[in-house]
């Protein structure tokens, strides 16, 4: 039987047991991952897994059930104890499918590579990225190089009669290196990721890229405390844009509990500024064809021009706020639908990373950030960092243990990003200038 008889299979089993609509998503998953570390294989794994998530509604209650066996002898049970939860739960007056589901053709978006390495080449990856990092002078230890494939089928099938399936392979290489010894030791990484094994980055420059990092970062400083510009690398950049969209999520401008709840149509970034969520990418990282409650994916510009256009919406915080879903819900298999992005980015800038920071006297450049210290009510914004110093336009010596603070509306609208965007980790920004942050220092 296939996946998509299966669940329609549980589908019919929850109507029989008295749901009053019900849908059902499956995701199977197979990943072959390897570690080395000092020229030795450290592990080696290959999984299978399956799991089985089922969502019933009577009346407006709702509930939801999961399973890792698909036998479907046990389907009855299973919906059975699915629709009991639902008649003992508070009645949601936002609950039920999506009214917009319907299948769709996504178009070509290739996101199954049809070929699976063997272990022999992950291990070979592996073992190149880490050969490479620790070759930089200066690197005294690793933690390793890795690889690692995997795939992924979802299934989801509705009692208002859409039923879908896709597939997505997914390839890495990363390495991680110490540079110096004793209380001097600095750590950096560096990672790729890719739908399909032609487009993953050199292994080989992963790793000499990780071991350059490590090195660069011996022998931090602390700036004196003060405001001055800061300069996001875009390994880091594509943090700002995450801090957005917790802003923008459906459920949180449902309940208030976000600073941009009021901003809708109105201006918050500069002008020139656009922020995209685009799920039919071509061998995207986090594209699909259909959302979690079978909405069809599409664009959006959810920043154009400076101007917040739209919330990210699925269809319970859709019907709170009188709207209809934006297609982006997720979810998996033991928890509901929820508002998320998939491949989000900032469009670039005119200038180069050089010409953005030239005219800075003394300014910041991040390359790692650490801790959650942000507040999505107010937009406080509070977070250690680590970097280097800009002086007279140029990176200067490497800086540690310093704190940047500032509040991300005024950040939002102060910020000039670059014209160096790549599509590396699904959300993806380029380098990003943004004026007058606090530093907390020496």
């Amino acid at each position: 039987m296939s996946y998509l008889n299966l669940v329609a299979d549980l589908i019919a089993r929850a109507r029989s047991a008295g749901a009053d609509a019900a849908d059902a998503v499956l995701v199977s998953g197979t990943s072959l991952s390897v570690s080395r570390r000092l020229g030795e294989t450290e592990h080696l794994e290959r999984s299978e897994g399956r799991d089985l998530g089922l969502r019933v509604f009577v009346g407006k209650r709702s509930a939801i059930v999961s399973s890792s066996a698909l036998d479907p002898a046990g389907f009855a049970d299973l919906a059975a104890r699915a629709v009991a939860m639902a008649k003992v739960v508070p009645e949601d007056p936002y609950a039920g499918l999506a009214e917009e589901a319907h299948a769709e053709d996504a178009g070509p978006l290739d996101l199954d590579d049809p070929a699976e390495p063997e272990a022999e080449s992950l291990i070979a990856r592996a073992q190149a990225a880490e050969d490479a990092a620790r070759a930089v002078p200066g690197v005294t230890n690793s933690e390793g190089g890795e690889a690692g494939f995997g795939r992924t089928e979802i299934v989801l099938v509705t009692s208002a009669g859409f039923a879908a399936t896709y597939r997505r392979s997914s390839h890495s290489v990363s390495a991680s290196v110490v540079a110096g010894s004793g209380t001097e030791m600095q750590r950096d990484y560096d990672y790729t990721s890719a739908v399909h094994l032609a487009d993953l980055e050199d292994a080989a420059a992963i790793g000499h890229s990780a071991g350059e990092r490590a090195v660069s970062r011996l022998n931090p400083t602390r700036p004196k405390t003060g405001k001055m510009p800061v300069v996001y690398d875009p390994r880091v950049s594509s943090s700002l844009l995450g801090h957005l969209t917790g802003a923008i999520n459906g459920a949180s401008v449902a309940r208030g509990t976000t600073f941009l709840k009021d901003k809708l149509g109105q201006r918050i970034f500069p002008s020139g500024i656009d922020i995209v969520d685009d799920p039919r990418r071509h061998r995207g990282l986090r594209s699909r064809p259909f959302d979690g409650e079978g909405v069809p994916t599409s664009l959006h510009t959810l920043i154009e021009d400076g101007v917040l256009t739209t919330w990210l919406l699925d269809t319970r915080s859709a019907r709170q706020l009188g709207l209809r879903t934006t297609g982006h819900a997720a979810r998996g298999t033991s928890s509901p639908p929820s508002p998320s992005v998939t491949n989000l980015f900032m469009r670039p800038g005119a200038l180069s990373p050089a010409e953005l920071m030239a005219d800075i006297r003394e300014g910041i450049y991040i390359t790692e950030l650490i801790g959650m210290g942000v507040n999505g009510i107010t937009g406080d914004y509070s977070r250690g960092a680590a970097g280097f110093m800009i002086r007279n336009g140029v990176l200067a010596e490497p800086v540690a243990e310093i704190t940047i603070a500032g509040s991300l509306p005024e950040m939002f609208l102060h910020l000039l990003p670059a014209n160096d965007l790549r599509f590396r980790r699904g959300t993806d920004a380029p380098t990003i200038r943004v004026e007058g942050l606090t530093i907390a220092g020496a």
